[in-house]
């Protein structure tokens, strides 16, 4: 099942600190997947930019919303327990605690004062129809935006000249870590090809070692009978680590078939070129940057 969104969190939530009882959240989280049927794997989730589990970051923001209701208060950091106010709520037996049921509280209102307007921008949500915690709806929109940068990267490379191909193999394997300088790089790659090599590369600083290179910008799969080319080529250097780059994809044989040979054959598509351009900052640029903080409960003395 899909894992629970924070408003769907907070009554169930609410209704495990009846008892009164002080909890951790993560205590309460443990409690809670009971409660959702979670499998083991569906709690260790994480959230998209890893690290925390992301059931667990939606219990935490579950009792933010609640603590901004005065529903439930922190006797001391990470724990949480139901208020008078709180108890007020459950003996109402309330279907279900919503936007518009907090709303009715102040200090919900005066909380989250600015921080959304539904007439204006709609409640993010995943794909199961979840809402989305803050943390993730900063994912989300990351990884769109990098989505959508990876087509126009991609768009850009195939419209370019033939010759700029040459010149953006270079700098990417540069930025890697291969070729050492720049220039020795370009002089390596900036032949006309040798039976199925266009270039070759330093390894490592020393060059102690060399990688093979095969580089298409194609618009249609490269076949098996391409990739088995470059493997000859390679064999016929008397090396066995080949990288070949395309714009387009690798037919399925392809790729069985650089899984089968002795020789290390890095098959790169057009999709992984742009990822890697993007993480080694080649042909993209940085447009803004942002900082995420989160309270270091290591700097402050237990209560």
């Amino acid at each position: 099942m899909p894992i629970p969104d924070t408003l769907s969190i907070t009554l169930p939530l609410l209704e495990l600190l009846a008892d009164g009882q002080v909890r951790h959240i993560r205590e309460a989280a443990s409690d809670l997947t009971e409660h959702f049927g979670l499998t083991p794997e569906e709690v260790k989730e994480p959230v998209p930019s890893g690290g925390q589990s992301r059931f667990v970051n939606r219990v935490q923001w579950a009792r933010w919303v609640l603590k901004a209701a005065q529903l439930v208060d922190s006797p001391q950091r990470g724990y949480v327990r139901i208020t008078d106010r709180g108890r007020t709520v459950l003996a109402e037996k309330p279907g279900q605690i919503d936007r518009k049921f907090l709303l009715q509280f102040p200090e919900y209102r005066e909380a989250t004062k600015g921080k959304r307007s539904p007439k204006k921008k709609p409640i993010e949500r995943d794909n199961d129809g979840q809402q989305l915690t803050p943390e993730e709806a900063i994912d989300a929109a990351h990884r769109e935006r990098r989505s959508a940068l990876a087509d126009d990267l991609l768009q850009s490379v195939l419209e370019a000249p033939p010759d700029f191909f040459e010149k953006l193999v270079v700098d990417l394997l540069v930025r890697m870590g291969y070729g050492g300088s720049r220039e020795e790089a370009g002089e390596a790659i900036g032949g006309s090809g040798d039976e199925g090599i266009d270039g070759r590369i330093k390894e490592d600083p020393l060059g102690l070692d060399v990688v093979y290179i095969q580089a298409k910008r194609w618009k249609q799969p490269v076949s098996r009978p391409e990739v088995q080319k470059f493997a000859g080529a390679l064999q016929g250097q008397q090396a066995n680590k080949g990288v070949f780059i395309t714009t387009s994809g690798f037919s399925s044989e392809a790729r069985k078939f650089v899984q089968n040979i002795g020789a290390k054959i890095v098959l790169i598509d057009g999709r992984e070129l742009v990822e890697f351009m993007m993480d080694h900052d080649v042909g993209v640029t940085i447009e803004a940057t942002y900082v995420l903080k989160k309270l270091d409960s290591d700097y402050f003395p237990e209560p």
